[in-house]
């Protein structure tokens, strides 16, 4: 089975590149959306986010967000620490899906393929590239948030430039180009 992993800034149309793989067959992990729900579910990550931050951050309603939030993004040291609880199991939980596909080909989206080590367990990084201007008009858009915020949130992501060196292949959403032509060539390379 040919693993792919996808990324990209916020903004960049990772989630489209992924649904039009899905329009041809094959499956898709979205990182993010599993690893929120893995956070929420998994005993092994409740555990040792209880232990690091307190029996106070899960509640009868599940993880208290902004409680977790605010330790993180205060602390660089806690993110990393928070990470190397998540990844782990989120790699662990994208290794035993893709076990259950049957496709030739699946895929996993994630905004921190490098970051999180995801790189190490796909075959071919495809990244999805649009300039940072056309990234800020849709994120506010979509997410109904504030350009600062996005901006702040492009300067905590690792490069565009980074992401294009380390990737094996780059798909441009710059609304100039058709995607279609550029999937169906990416998969050819296959």
């Amino acid at each position: 089975m040919i693993k792919i992993g996808i990324t990209g800034g916020i903004g960049s149309g990772k989630s489209v590149i992924a649904s039009l793989l899905n329009l041809y067959g094959i499956p898709v992990y979205v990182a993010d959306t599993e690893s929120k729900i893995l956070t929420e579910t998994s005993p092994a990550i409740k555990e040792k986010l209880t232990a690091l931050f307190g029996d106070d951050l899960y509640t009868d309603k599940g993880l208290n967000k902004k409680l977790l939030a605010s330790h993180i993004f205060t602390n660089p040291e806690y993110l990393q620490q928070v990470n190397a609880i998540i990844h782990p199991e989120v790699n662990n939980h994208f290794s035993a899906w893709t076990k259950a596909q049957t496709s030739p080909i699946c895929a996993i989206e994630s905004a921190i393929l490098f970051e999180s080590g995801f790189n190490k367990v796909v075959d071919k990084s495809l990244m999805v590239y649009a300039p940072q201007e056309i990234r800020i008009e849709r994120a506010v858009s979509r997410d109904n948030t504030a350009r600062e915020e996005i901006i702040r949130r492009i300067e905590n992501q690792l490069p565009d430039e980074t992401k294009r060196d380390w990737s094996d292949y780059v798909i441009y959403n710059d609304d100039k180009q058709a995607l279609l032509p550029q999937v169906e060539k990416f998969l050819a390379s296959l």
